[in-house]
């Protein structure tokens, strides 16, 4: 296997993979959009030849049989050189509020409205989107936290071995697409009921002291790190890139985030991760 490797970069229209291609240039892979999968056994042979060893390529996922099979052609391209798919989706009214901010024409528009065209681009890539290493939901993420969550699982002089994100949210607002693990703290005392705390987050020092209140709080901590403890080796032994760990509590602002910020005080000096803490719902 050559020691090369090609980052795939695919999903949704509107979902981030434009940006996500900016990120990995910046990274220092070489950059290669829109290619047709018919010629990707051509332009590996080329870069090949220029000996040219970190490639992020996003595929032409809608073409017809003419351009050739997606996943076929990465399949191919997984005999020669380590590969990864990345996938990236977002939330229905975040691609439609994208769409109708750009002005831009859906490549299935000829489905019909806007959303169905989503709902058929959704479904077309749905054996792709199950063939991913990774899983991207750009829904809340900022041009920032998404190029900080590429370059902790791909940049090339990174030595962590496993990219870690953990997410505080809050159900009310729904599920994060893309989580690997998800943990729901409803059960631990709610500072909301507190006038005094509401405002606060759970990154503040007295809401930390309501919640360790809660006798469960404790042995919660406890068991939740020993099975992380135990569950993180066996990720990096897997060769896992990116594991993304969902903390959720009702409004995503007190108990999700004090657990996450346990979560990361117990790793943060382990060599062998690359941390960050991504709160969706804390300014809602």
């Amino acid at each position: 296997m050559s020691a090369g490797r090609i980052v795939f970069v695919t999903g949704l229209s509107g979902a981030g993979k434009s940006q996500a291609m900016k990120t990995f240039e910046d990274l220092g892979f070489y950059c290669v959009e829109h290619l047709p999968p018919a010629a990707l056994d051509e332009t590996l042979r080329v870069l090949d030849a220029a000996r040219i060893g970190e490639v992020a390529i996003a595929l032409d996922t809608h073409g017809d049989a003419l351009l050739g099979d997606a996943l076929a052609a990465i399949e191919r391209a997984a005999r020669t050189r380590a590969t990864s798919l990345l996938y990236f989706e977002a939330r229905n009214d975040a691609l439609v509020r994208r769409f109708s901010e750009t002005r831009r024409r859906h490549p299935f528009a000829s489905r019909g409205s806007l959303r169905e065209a989503i709902a058929a681009e959704r479904d077309a890539l749905l054996p792709v989107r199950e063939r991913a290493t990774m899983t991207v939901d750009t829904t809340m993420l900022t041009h920032g936290a998404l190029k900080e969550r590429l370059a902790a699982a791909f940049a090339p002089e990174a030595r962590a071995l496993l990219a870690m994100t953990i997410v505080p949210f809050g159900f009310k607002y729904g599920l994060p697409l893309d989580l690997d693990m998800l943990f729901d703290v409803r059960f631990l005392r709610n500072p909301n009921y507190d006038d005094t705390l509401r405002p606060l987050t759970g990154e503040d020092e007295r809401v930390a002291r309501f919640i360790e209140t809660d006798a469960a709080c404790e042995p919660f901590v406890t068991k939740l790190l020993d099975m992380l403890v135990f569950l993180v080796p066996h990720a990096i032994a897997e060769g896992k890139a990116q594991l993304t760990i969902g903390i959720g509590c009702t409004g995503g602002r007190h108990r999700s985030i004090y657990i996450a910020r346990r979560i990361y005080a117990h790793f943060e000096n382990d060599e062998r991760i690359a941390l960050a803490i991504e709160p969706r719902d804390v300014g809602r």
